[in-house]
């Protein structure tokens, strides 16, 4: 597709406009672009020269919207910037907020919580890989993936009633404790599941026309990894050695409790972020048996801080205190005093991070998000320098970027 040259910065000051050379835009709607991204590119042939990434077709002002809403209110919103891992999220919020709180959630709170980050791993990579082998023309690879995507929803609908978009974990607590058959079904699960990802492992990994398409692609070196900021399954295929479940001892989450083991590449490149979170999977299954035998099978699920406790619906019901409670808490919030905290979760892509300012009141001052989809997305332009047009397909794909969190 040849055009007139729109965008002065795919020029070099000095540079005459030759009809040799093409100007594509890749996006924002595109199927290769993994949401409403652009990416402007100068070809030669099939060679990307340059290239401009670009972003802010999708801005909802997320980081605004919480500090307009209750610290309460703001939790379903946190399901809604990478969807792809929506338990995950909501825990790293809420440990924010009850950091500034000065809060201790129960032991079982911790457990149940670790485990919603772990399943929500699970369901995360098996996007970023099954959607990258669609990108790559590998389709029953997705649909075997995906298929085992929507029977992990069927075990999280069991355990909140909801299956994409959850808001489970609550400042404080948990929504409600896990079923009693929870345990069961989360077991029998991994069970049906690990045979059916070692068939995957055994359709793609040794395929030659996927080592073709993805060995030598996108590499990023681990200087330049450490350069971009890079954190989660991108920065351990470029051989940095780091993993917050394992690197963070202040973690109010029960990695401590479980033995797992943390996968490195050596090359960086597409290939080595596709074995990086294949065997994190795998990885993420051992974390989640070992959870599912230490977690206590009774005991609260609320901390007794009443500031931050929803009133039980039978004293609701019964108790006129308890309904002006529960009218004043979800109408009005509950107050924060003043403080700042951050914390960062292992995400799936990397670490995930919330900053919580408080100058006191039901509503943050400030709050900011360190979404992993930020940070790798501004390694793409470099990436794809010199590669053609199929490479930069695949290597989107392996960074994983999820608009909702990238433009939020």
């Amino acid at each position: 597709m040849k055009t007139n040259n729109t965008d002065p910065q795919l020029n070099d000051p000095d540079e005459i406009f030759e009809d040799a050379r093409q100007y594509m835009n890749i996006g924002p709607s595109h199927p290769a672009t993994h949401g409403t991204l652009r990416v402007m590119v100068r070809l030669n042939g099939e060679t990307i020269e340059k290239s401009i990434s670009e972003m802010g077709y999708l801005h909802r002002g997320k980081e605004k919207i919480a500090e307009n809403n209750t610290y309460h209110k703001f939790i379903p919103h946190t399901d809604r910037m990478n969807y792809c891992s929506a338990l995950m999220n909501n825990v790293a919020y809420v440990m924010a907020v009850e950091k500034v709180l000065q809060i201790e959630v129960p032991e079982r709170t911790k457990y149940v919580r670790t485990i919603c980050c772990e399943i929500a791993r699970i369901i995360d990579h098996l996007i970023c890989l099954g959607i990258g082998a669609v990108d790559l023309g590998a389709f029953s690879f997705f649909l075997y993936g995906f298929h085992q995507r929507e029977e992990a929803y069927t075990v999280i609908e069991k355990l909140c009633g909801a299956r994409l978009t959850t808001s489970y974990t609550r400042v404080g607590g948990l929504a409600m404790p896990p079923p009693d058959d929870f345990f069961l079904a989360l077991k029998k699960w991994l069970d049906g599941f690990e045979p059916v990802f070692n068939e995957m492992d055994k359709l793609l990994t040794e395929n030659k026309i996927f080592k073709d398409r993805t060995i030598g692609i996108g590499a990023f070196t681990k200087e330049q990894a450490m350069a971009y900021s890079f954190t989660g399954p991108c920065a351990r295929a470029s051989n940095i050695n780091i993993d917050l479940r394992r690197d963070q001892p202040e973690s109010v989450l029960k990695y401590d409790q479980v033995d797992f083991d943390i996968p490195l590449g050596k090359n960086g490149d597409v290939y080595d972020r596709y074995l990086v979170r294949m065997e994190e999977v795998r990885q993420s299954v051992r974390i989640l048996r070992q959870l599912s035998d230490k977690c206590p099978k009774t005991g609260p699920v609320w901390c007794d801080d009443k500031r931050v406790v929803i009133p039980e619906k039978e004293r609701v019901y019964n108790s006129m205190e308890a309904m002006i409670h529960h009218f004043k808490f979800f109408m009005e919030g509950f107050n924060v005093p003043p403080g700042e905290a951050y914390t960062a979760v292992e995400g799936p892509n990397g670490e995930l991070g919330f900053y919580v300012v408080s100058r006191g009141g039901p509503m943050p001052w400030r709050l900011r998000v360190r979404a992993p989809s930020f940070y790798m997305y501004q390694s793409l332009d470099p990436m794809i320098k010199g590669q053609k047009i199929a490479d930069l397909v695949a290597s989107l794909g392996s960074i994983n970027i999820i608009a909702g969190e990238l433009d939020r």
